[in-house]
Protein backbone atom coordinates (compact mmCIF):
# COMPACT_ATOMS: atom_id res chain seq x y z
CA UNK A 1 0.00 0.00 0.00
CA UNK A 2 1.40 3.15 -0.56
CA UNK A 3 2.61 4.92 2.29
CA UNK A 4 0.91 8.63 1.41
CA UNK A 5 -2.38 7.09 1.68
CA UNK A 6 -2.03 4.99 4.44
CA UNK A 7 -0.67 8.34 6.27
CA UNK A 8 -3.91 10.01 5.03
CA UNK A 9 -6.18 7.45 6.28
CA UNK A 10 -4.97 6.79 9.40
CA UNK A 11 -5.61 10.98 10.33
CA UNK A 12 -8.96 10.47 9.16
CA UNK A 13 -9.36 7.47 11.76
CA UNK A 14 -7.42 9.27 14.18
CA UNK A 15 -9.06 12.29 13.71
CA UNK A 16 -5.86 13.81 14.74
CA UNK A 17 -4.86 16.93 11.93
CA UNK A 18 -1.40 18.06 11.44
CA UNK A 19 -2.18 20.81 13.77
CA UNK A 20 -3.14 18.93 16.50
CA UNK A 21 -0.44 16.59 16.47
CA UNK A 22 2.39 19.46 16.66
CA UNK A 23 0.26 21.07 20.11
CA UNK A 24 0.50 17.82 21.40
CA UNK A 25 3.74 17.50 21.00
CA UNK A 26 4.10 20.74 22.51
CA UNK A 27 1.77 19.84 25.73
CA UNK A 28 4.69 16.94 26.13
CA UNK A 29 7.82 19.25 26.44
CA UNK A 30 10.05 20.88 23.75
CA UNK A 31 9.56 20.46 19.85
CA UNK A 32 12.50 20.08 17.90
CA UNK A 33 12.50 20.78 14.40
CA UNK A 34 15.73 20.93 12.12
CA UNK A 35 16.01 22.89 9.27
CA UNK A 36 15.04 21.17 6.10
CA UNK A 37 14.50 22.25 2.78
CA UNK A 38 13.82 19.03 0.29
CA UNK A 39 12.55 15.81 0.72
CA UNK A 40 15.19 13.62 1.58
CA UNK A 41 16.47 15.70 4.06
CA UNK A 42 12.95 16.06 5.82
CA UNK A 43 13.11 11.77 5.47
CA UNK A 44 16.48 11.44 7.13
CA UNK A 45 14.96 13.64 9.76
CA UNK A 46 12.56 11.95 10.73
CA UNK A 47 14.07 8.64 10.63
CA UNK A 48 16.65 10.10 13.18
CA UNK A 49 14.07 10.61 15.65
CA UNK A 50 12.96 14.15 15.63
CA UNK A 51 9.07 14.99 15.86
CA UNK A 52 8.93 17.90 13.39
CA UNK A 53 10.60 18.99 10.51
CA UNK A 54 10.92 22.89 9.67
CA UNK A 55 10.77 24.07 5.74
CA UNK A 56 13.26 26.58 5.73
CA UNK A 57 12.89 29.84 3.51
CA UNK A 58 16.64 30.60 3.46
CA UNK A 59 16.74 27.15 1.88
CA UNK A 60 13.72 26.54 -0.10
CA UNK A 61 15.44 29.81 -1.88
CA UNK A 62 18.68 28.58 -1.87
CA UNK A 63 17.45 25.18 -3.51
CA UNK A 64 16.22 27.80 -6.32
CA UNK A 65 20.20 29.14 -6.24
CA UNK A 66 18.33 32.25 -5.39
CA UNK A 67 19.22 34.66 -2.16
CA UNK A 68 16.52 34.39 0.50
CA UNK A 69 15.53 38.11 -0.45
CA UNK A 70 11.73 38.25 -1.50
CA UNK A 71 12.88 36.48 -4.89
CA UNK A 72 10.71 33.77 -4.87
CA UNK A 73 7.10 34.07 -3.38
CA UNK A 74 3.45 32.12 -2.42
CA UNK A 75 3.61 29.30 -5.18
CA UNK A 76 7.23 28.30 -5.03
CA UNK A 77 7.24 28.47 -0.65
CA UNK A 78 3.98 26.53 -0.75
CA UNK A 79 4.65 23.49 -2.98
CA UNK A 80 7.96 23.18 -1.38
CA UNK A 81 5.79 22.57 1.58
CA UNK A 82 3.51 20.42 0.18
CA UNK A 83 6.36 18.18 -0.98
CA UNK A 84 7.58 17.88 2.65
CA UNK A 85 4.22 17.31 4.23
CA UNK A 86 3.74 14.18 1.61
CA UNK A 87 7.38 13.05 2.49
CA UNK A 88 6.97 12.84 6.11
CA UNK A 89 4.52 11.66 9.25
CA UNK A 90 5.95 14.00 11.75
CA UNK A 91 4.29 17.72 11.35
CA UNK A 92 5.94 20.44 9.01
CA UNK A 93 6.53 23.99 10.48
CA UNK A 94 6.50 26.36 7.85
CA UNK A 95 8.00 29.27 6.87
CA UNK A 96 5.22 31.70 5.07
CA UNK A 97 7.89 35.17 4.86
CA UNK A 98 5.37 37.79 4.93
CA UNK A 99 1.96 35.98 4.09
CA UNK A 100 2.78 37.66 1.20
CA UNK A 101 1.20 41.07 0.54
CA UNK A 102 -1.53 42.41 2.50
CA UNK A 103 -4.51 40.88 5.04
CA UNK A 104 -6.56 39.25 1.74
CA UNK A 105 -2.95 38.05 0.35
CA UNK A 106 -2.34 36.65 3.55
CA UNK A 107 -5.78 34.64 4.80
CA UNK A 108 -4.95 33.15 0.78
CA UNK A 109 -1.51 32.39 2.13
CA UNK A 110 -3.31 30.14 5.20
CA UNK A 111 -5.44 28.47 2.66
CA UNK A 112 -2.47 27.32 0.36
CA UNK A 113 -0.26 25.68 3.21
CA UNK A 114 -2.95 24.42 5.01
CA UNK A 115 -4.61 22.52 2.03
CA UNK A 116 -0.27 21.71 1.75
CA UNK A 117 -0.22 19.98 4.84
CA UNK A 118 1.44 21.66 7.02
CA UNK A 119 0.80 21.47 11.01
CA UNK A 120 2.20 25.14 11.39
CA UNK A 121 3.70 28.67 9.79
CA UNK A 122 5.20 31.86 10.59
CA UNK A 123 4.65 35.32 9.12
CA UNK A 124 6.79 38.21 9.95
CA UNK A 125 6.29 42.05 9.65
CA UNK A 126 9.22 42.89 7.17
CA UNK A 127 8.38 44.91 4.56
CA UNK A 128 8.60 43.33 1.15
CA UNK A 129 10.83 42.07 -0.03
CA UNK A 130 11.83 40.62 3.01
CA UNK A 131 15.06 39.94 4.13
CA UNK A 132 16.78 36.90 5.17
CA UNK A 133 16.81 37.59 9.52
CA UNK A 134 20.75 37.07 9.38
CA UNK A 135 21.49 40.07 6.93
CA UNK A 136 21.15 43.41 7.79
CA UNK A 137 19.19 46.52 6.27
CA UNK A 138 15.65 44.86 7.16
CA UNK A 139 12.94 46.76 7.51
CA UNK A 140 9.34 46.00 9.32
CA UNK A 141 6.02 47.51 8.47
CA UNK A 142 3.80 49.08 11.47
CA UNK A 143 3.22 47.14 14.43
CA UNK A 144 -0.55 47.52 13.86
CA UNK A 145 -0.33 46.38 9.50
CA UNK A 146 0.45 43.38 11.13
CA UNK A 147 -2.09 43.08 14.00
CA UNK A 148 -4.40 43.44 11.28
CA UNK A 149 -2.24 39.73 8.88
CA UNK A 150 -2.23 38.47 12.07
CA UNK A 151 -6.02 38.41 12.66
CA UNK A 152 -6.60 37.56 9.29
CA UNK A 153 -4.46 33.95 9.81
CA UNK A 154 -6.00 32.68 12.30
CA UNK A 155 -9.82 33.63 10.66
CA UNK A 156 -8.23 31.96 7.65
CA UNK A 157 -7.52 28.61 9.05
CA UNK A 158 -10.10 25.99 7.98
CA UNK A 159 -8.47 23.64 10.93
CA UNK A 160 -8.88 25.25 13.96
CA UNK A 161 -5.94 23.63 15.15
CA UNK A 162 -3.56 24.61 12.38
CA UNK A 163 -0.31 26.86 14.39
CA UNK A 164 -0.21 30.28 13.46
CA UNK A 165 3.03 31.94 14.86
CA UNK A 166 4.16 35.60 14.72
CA UNK A 167 7.34 37.00 13.76
CA UNK A 168 9.07 40.24 14.34
CA UNK A 169 11.94 41.43 12.93
CA UNK A 170 11.72 44.87 14.73
CA UNK A 171 14.79 43.96 17.26
CA UNK A 172 17.08 44.80 14.95
CA UNK A 173 16.33 47.76 13.00
CA UNK A 174 13.99 49.56 16.33
CA UNK A 175 15.42 47.96 19.35
CA UNK A 176 13.92 45.33 22.45
CA UNK A 177 11.15 47.89 23.33
CA UNK A 178 9.84 47.83 20.09
CA UNK A 179 10.11 43.60 19.46
CA UNK A 180 9.13 43.20 22.51
CA UNK A 181 6.03 45.37 22.15
CA UNK A 182 5.12 44.19 19.06
CA UNK A 183 5.28 40.43 20.19
CA UNK A 184 2.86 40.97 22.98
CA UNK A 185 0.61 42.81 20.77
CA UNK A 186 0.53 39.76 17.95
CA UNK A 187 -0.26 37.34 20.72
CA UNK A 188 -3.42 39.30 21.63
CA UNK A 189 -4.10 39.50 18.01
CA UNK A 190 -4.81 35.36 18.35
CA UNK A 191 -1.00 34.12 17.18
CA UNK A 192 -0.66 30.60 19.07
CA UNK A 193 2.69 31.53 19.50
CA UNK A 194 5.61 34.54 18.81
CA UNK A 195 8.91 34.53 17.57
CA UNK A 196 11.72 36.98 18.01
CA UNK A 197 14.28 37.17 15.05
CA UNK A 198 17.42 38.09 15.55
CA UNK A 199 18.25 36.46 19.08
CA UNK A 200 22.43 36.10 18.54
CA UNK A 201 23.39 35.64 21.46
CA UNK A 202 22.76 33.51 25.02
CA UNK A 203 21.54 36.63 27.20
CA UNK A 204 19.45 37.92 24.10
CA UNK A 205 17.66 34.45 24.43
CA UNK A 206 17.28 34.38 28.26
CA UNK A 207 15.90 38.11 27.71
CA UNK A 208 13.02 37.37 25.71
CA UNK A 209 12.47 34.47 27.56
CA UNK A 210 12.56 36.46 30.66
CA UNK A 211 10.63 39.26 29.26
CA UNK A 212 7.85 37.40 27.57
CA UNK A 213 7.59 34.66 30.05
CA UNK A 214 3.98 33.17 29.64
CA UNK A 215 3.81 33.96 26.30
CA UNK A 216 4.50 30.87 23.78
CA UNK A 217 7.29 31.20 21.77
CA UNK A 218 9.42 29.47 19.27
CA UNK A 219 13.41 30.32 19.18
CA UNK A 220 15.53 29.92 16.48
CA UNK A 221 19.22 29.04 17.29
CA UNK A 222 22.12 26.89 17.56
CA UNK A 223 23.02 28.46 20.73
CA UNK A 224 21.32 26.13 23.13
CA UNK A 225 20.89 22.51 23.85
CA UNK A 226 16.90 21.34 23.42
CA UNK A 227 16.71 20.77 27.22
CA UNK A 228 18.09 25.01 27.84
CA UNK A 229 15.24 26.11 25.56
CA UNK A 230 12.73 24.18 27.92
CA UNK A 231 13.76 25.73 31.09
CA UNK A 232 13.67 29.05 29.72
CA UNK A 233 10.02 28.33 28.26
CA UNK A 234 10.22 27.91 24.80
CA UNK A 235 7.55 25.67 23.17
CA UNK A 236 9.51 25.26 19.94
CA UNK A 237 13.13 24.83 18.65
CA UNK A 238 13.58 25.09 14.98
CA UNK A 239 17.36 24.44 14.56
CA UNK A 240 19.94 26.07 11.72
CA UNK A 241 23.09 23.66 12.84
CA UNK A 242 22.56 20.96 10.21
CA UNK A 243 21.69 22.97 7.31
CA UNK A 244 24.85 24.91 7.90
CA UNK A 245 26.75 21.99 8.14
CA UNK A 246 25.39 20.89 5.29
CA UNK A 247 26.25 23.56 3.10
CA UNK A 248 29.88 23.57 4.99
CA UNK A 249 30.35 20.03 4.07
CA UNK A 250 29.33 20.11 0.45
CA UNK A 251 31.92 22.90 -0.17
CA UNK A 252 34.38 21.65 1.40
CA UNK A 253 34.22 18.34 -0.47
CA UNK A 254 33.88 19.71 -3.51
CA UNK A 255 36.75 22.07 -3.00
CA UNK A 256 38.98 18.81 -1.94
CA UNK A 257 37.65 17.13 -5.62
CA UNK A 258 38.68 20.06 -7.31
CA UNK A 259 41.87 19.98 -6.22
CA UNK A 260 43.02 16.11 -5.38
CA UNK A 261 40.78 14.77 -7.83
CA UNK A 262 38.52 12.18 -4.88
CA UNK A 263 36.46 12.72 -1.80
CA UNK A 264 37.54 10.93 1.72
CA UNK A 265 34.18 9.27 2.42
CA UNK A 266 33.53 8.78 6.33
CA UNK A 267 32.84 5.57 7.71
CA UNK A 268 29.33 3.80 6.31
CA UNK A 269 28.90 6.72 3.67
CA UNK A 270 30.48 4.58 0.44
CA UNK A 271 26.94 3.62 -0.57
CA UNK A 272 23.85 5.23 -1.56
CA UNK A 273 22.29 1.88 -0.81
CA UNK A 274 20.93 3.49 3.23
CA UNK A 275 19.32 6.39 1.58
CA UNK A 276 17.74 4.64 -1.15
CA UNK A 277 16.48 1.90 1.71
CA UNK A 278 15.13 4.62 3.49
CA UNK A 279 13.31 6.28 0.75
CA UNK A 280 11.81 3.07 -0.45
CA UNK A 281 10.13 2.45 2.69
CA UNK A 282 6.38 2.31 1.81
CA UNK A 283 7.36 1.65 -1.85
CA UNK A 284 8.54 -1.09 -2.35
CA UNK A 285 5.53 -3.44 -3.36
CA UNK A 286 3.87 -0.20 -5.64
CA UNK A 287 0.60 -0.95 -5.39
CA UNK A 288 -2.28 1.21 -4.60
Amino acid sequence: MMRAKARRRSIVRGMETPGARLRSLMEQGIVVAPFVFDGVQARMAEAAGFDAVYMTGFGTAASHGLPDMGLIGLGEMSANAGRLAAAVDVPVIADADTGYGNEANVARTVEVYERAGVAALHIEDQEWPKRCGFLEGKRVIPADEMVLKVEAAVAARNDPSLVVIARTDALAPHGWREALARARSYRDAGADLVFVDGLKTREAIERAATELQGIPQLLNSWLLTPEEAEDLGFRLYIHLGVMMRHFADFRYALAELKVTGSVELPAGAESVEPVTRLLSKGYEDGAS
